[in-house]
């Protein structure tokens, strides 16, 4: 059994040796990759990943930073698709084929396959002078010296320089496809980034007959009542939509130490104008950050006429991930 010192000497020379690997792609890289994303480009279907093995792993990840990175694409293994699975590749598509070998048997077998169907290959491999390669219309080089492995024989370096190569494939074909992040959370509508990126004041805020909302002769006790209604700790005050303030509980502590007749003061001596209004169209994330800045715990929504559209409560964005 090794030592500790051992463990920490035998992990810092793998991740040296992957990580001068990655760095030597970087040095490599040149027409062949502005060849392959130009191929890319141009593919009117989607991109088949493929892979046997660690390399199927590989591709399996690649396939899905492509899909949320806004490229389509989506993986297929080699053997089943010996096997039926050939029916999911059309002309329109384009093969990206992971082999460090480039001699992997069940990858060959798909070639004249591709061929007679016409379908563009992009192939990714250690060797330059394989089989693979050489039937390829781009070959990608993602050789490596050696792999981390001390029997040079588990995939290591050369998996890892394979992955990195994806990454740089998809980044560079978001560059191009100018990806915005809003186009991310769209394949992405699950996470928080999504959640985040999509989500609307509408679709988060309190309408229509829920929305607290006393008219500006109401006195303390209506719009008290009105309060503890609806349950939001406030209430607007306002007519015909016009938005005129709110009347919080914090504007109610400051009220009490006045002790008024809450049946007999009318609520404009009591509410706070120049309240903080948001329009609809806006993303939930906004209204969040306006909250936060502002130590508040709703915000008044509004239409484009500037009339009152809702209520966005703290809590109800808490509730829905924003954060």
């Amino acid at each position: 059994m090794l030592t500790d010192a051992a463990l920490l000497t035998s992990g810092r020379r793998t991740l040296e040796l992957e990580g001068q690997a990655v760095s030597q792609l970087a040095e490599r890289l040149g027409e062949s990759f502005t060849a392959a994303c130009h191929l890319i480009l141009e593919t009117q279907g989607r991109i088949i990943v493929t892979g046997m093995g660690k390399s199927g792993h590989i591709a399996h990840k690649i396939a899905a930073t492509l899909a949320s990175t806004g490229t389509p694409a989506f993986f297929v293994h080699p053997g089943e698709a010996s096997h039926g699975d050939m029916g999911m590749i059309t002309q329109r598509d384009t093969v990206l084929a992971l082999s460090n070998s480039g001699t992997t048997p069940e990858i060959l077998t798909l070639l004249p396959l591709l061929k007679r169907l016409g379908v563009k290959l992009i192939s990714m491999t250690g060797q330059a002078e394989s089989t693979l390669a050489t039937a390829s219309d781009v070959h990608i080089d993602a050789g490596v010296d050696a792999e981390a492995c001390p029997l040079d024989l588990a995939p290591t370096s050369s998996t890892t320089a394979a992955l990195a190569m994806g990454d740089a494939l998809a980044i560079a074909l978001l560059e191009s496809r100018g990806f915005t992040e809003e186009d991310f959370a769209f394949s992405h509508p699950g996470g928080a980034l999504g959640k985040r990126l999509l989500l609307r004041v509408e679709d988060l805020m309190t309408k229509g007959k829920e929305i607290p909302l006393v008219k500006p002769t109401a006195t303390l006790a209506e719009a008290l009542m009105e309060i503890t209604a609806k349950g939001l700790g406030m209430t607007i005050v306002g007519e015909n939509g016009r938005l005129e303030g709110v009347f919080t509980d914090g504007d109610l502590r400051r009220a009490l130490e006045g002790q008024p007749d809450i049946n007999a003061v009318a609520i404009t001596k009591l509410m706070s104008a120049g309240v903080k209004t948001l329009p609809t169209g806006h993303l939930a994330a906004e209204a969040m950050h306006i909250m936060e800045q502002n130590r508040i715990s709703s915000l008044v929504v509004t239409d484009p006429q500037g009339n009152i559209a809702g209520v966005i409560h703290l809590m109800a964005l808490l509730k829905s991930g924003i954060n």
